[in-house]
């Protein structure tokens, strides 16, 4: 029974923890929408660090986002082209769409990296330089 594929079950935590990012985004727009406006009403005051760690906040969870529903299109049996974005079954060794070459091991384990923000105190990390979180299925 599709209720208790352990798949669909993970696809589902996947999509609720999207779900509770996306409400957190949303928060965080209404905090710096608030703070902004408290500038605005008094000019003396700077609220651009507070801004500032709300926006690196966002950028954050943004991330988290696509980590997710990576991690849900490999649980799919897909993987994505980061050449076009476009998706492909696991078994591909080339991307349908553009050829690109995917990575040896690209269907036992999707690659997420861990990007930092651009805003950062410490400052970006190179995409070479970024580190790599693998993700294998789950055998249950």
């Amino acid at each position: 029974m599709a209720l208790f594929d352990p798949k669909t079950k993970n696809i589902a935590q996947l999509q609720k923890s999207i779900d509770d990012k996306n409400a957190s985004i949303v928060r965080y727009f209404d905090e710096i929408g608030r703070l902004y406006y408290g500038q605005y009403k008094d000019p003396a005051a700077d609220v651009s660090k507070d801004i500032n760690a709300r926006c690196d906040a966002i950028s954050k969870l943004y991330l988290d986002i696509e980590a997710q529903k990576l991690k849900i299109l490999f649980e799919k049996g897909l993987k994505l082209c980061v050449n076009c974005k476009k998706e492909n079954p696991l078994e591909h060794a080339f991307c349908a769409a553009c050829g690109n070459k995917f990575p040896e091991g690209s269907d036992k384990h999707v690659d997420i990296p861990n990007a930092e923000c651009t805003n950062c105190p410490d400052g970006p990390i190179n995409a070479e330089e970024a580190p790599v979180t693998e993700v294998s299925p789950k055998t249950e």
